[in-house]
């Protein structure tokens, strides 16, 4: 889509909301957008795999509805926090205090801020520099506008908002927003100024406000949590990041599975259940095998999960790491729970020198 630009929309489906990750292809410098706290592997994971250093995790607002994951990204990162300078005081862990026109650079690219306060009093939308892209957060949805009814929301100030910040943008400038329910993922703001039940069409101020203060919503389930939360930048009360695993340094790859480095495993070879789930033919091969792996085809593990003993955790190795990643959910199926895959399977072991022998696996 921007052939210029490194760009990835992510969402979490318990709280409907979309994460956006944009990178500078040339300086790998990239920002993320949004991001939650319960998916802050797999973004920390996506931003490793494409090579990027994260420089700032951006918040449009503070959220009600989910925990931000900026603390965490910024533990794992060193990058900075970014969120309106209008909350103040009550914003705590945030270093990069933003409001309308300043600006986020992340390489040979960059976000101008507008300041879209409405939904909460401290609401902000990223436009990239050739405003081609307009990040609203809650202020403008798909065919929608963001309530207005707790955390300083006013239905007037967002109708201000959005027409004179957003509506502003050419027609052809893409929308992408904080959430959507029914599966769409972006918009464009000729589209919304055009279409948009709320806010679209010949629609004034009094129209808007009218329809804003006759929603009638509940209050999102969340919010008892997550607004004081996100006032530590999803810091969590004890100060300590969740850990993937505490039996071993493990990582999430973006795919979801949980790898482990071949220099651990060669010094803890007592500690764990060392499965390979390669054909037995190739114990006989180049890359050998490790002298204390179990063999167990992974054509044959499903059926035979229930001989496998579960006082270690089990760390499954193959060719190359694929069909061995394939073992990790058969047997996180099968009830076991401290499992990691071999990052880069025997090709990766051989390669570091670690040792090997050759012949047939007990």
């Amino acid at each position: 889509m921007f052939g210029d630009l490194v760009f990835r929309q992510l969402f979490d489906a318990a709280s409907s909301t979309y994460t956006y990750l944009l990178g500078c292809p040339r300086t790998r410098q990239a920002v993320i957008i949004d991001t939650v706290f319960e998916q802050h592997l797999r973004d920390r994971a996506l931003v490793e795999e494409l090579g990027l250093t994260l420089v700032a995790a951006l918040d449009t607002h503070c959220h009600a509805d989910h925990v931000t994951g900026a603390w965490l990204m910024q533990q794992a990162t060193g990058c900075r926090i970014g969120i309106s300078a209008r909350y103040g005081d009550e914003m705590r862990g945030a270093d990069l205090r933003l409001d309308g026109g300043d600006r986020v650079v992340f390489g040979q690219h960059r976000l101008d801020v507008r300041a879209t306060p409405g939904h909460t009093g401290g609401c902000l939308t990223f436009v990239d520099g050739d405003r081609r892209m307009a990040f609203t957060g809650d202020c403008l949805l798909i065919r929608g506008a963001g309530r207005c009814d707790f955390q300083q929301g006013h239905a007037g100030t967002l109708y201000r908002s959005i027409t004179q910040q957003i509506f502003s943008l050419p027609d052809e400038c893409l929308v992408f927003p904080g959430h959507d329910y029914s599966g769409r993922t972006m918009s464009s703001v000729g589209e919304e100024r055009r279409h948009n039940p709320r806010i679209g069409g010949h629609a004034d101020e009094r129209d808007f406000v009218g329809f804003m203060e006759n929603l009638h919503l509940p209050h999102p389930k969340q919010l008892a949590v997550a607004l004081p939360a996100n006032q530590r930048s999803g810091r969590p009360e004890d100060g300590a990041a969740p850990r993937v695993a505490d039996w071993a340094p493990v990582r999430q790859t973006y795919a979801g599975l949980i790898e482990i480095e071949p220099d651990w495993v060669s010094e803890h070879l007592d500690d764990v259940l060392l499965l390979d789930v390669r054909q037995p033919e190739e114990m006989d091969e180049r890359l050998g095998r490790i002298a204390s792996a179990r063999l167990l085809p992974l054509s044959e593990l499903k059926a035979r999960l229930d001989s496998l003993p579960r006082d270690k955790p089990v760390v499954a190795v193959c060719h190359a790491g694929m069909r061995s990643g394939q073992a990790t959910v058969l047997l996180k199926q099968g009830g076991f729970t401290r499992v990691a895959n071999l990052r880069g399977g025997m090709l990766t072991w051989h390669q570091m020198g670690l040792p090997v022998v050759r012949g047939a696996a007990t």
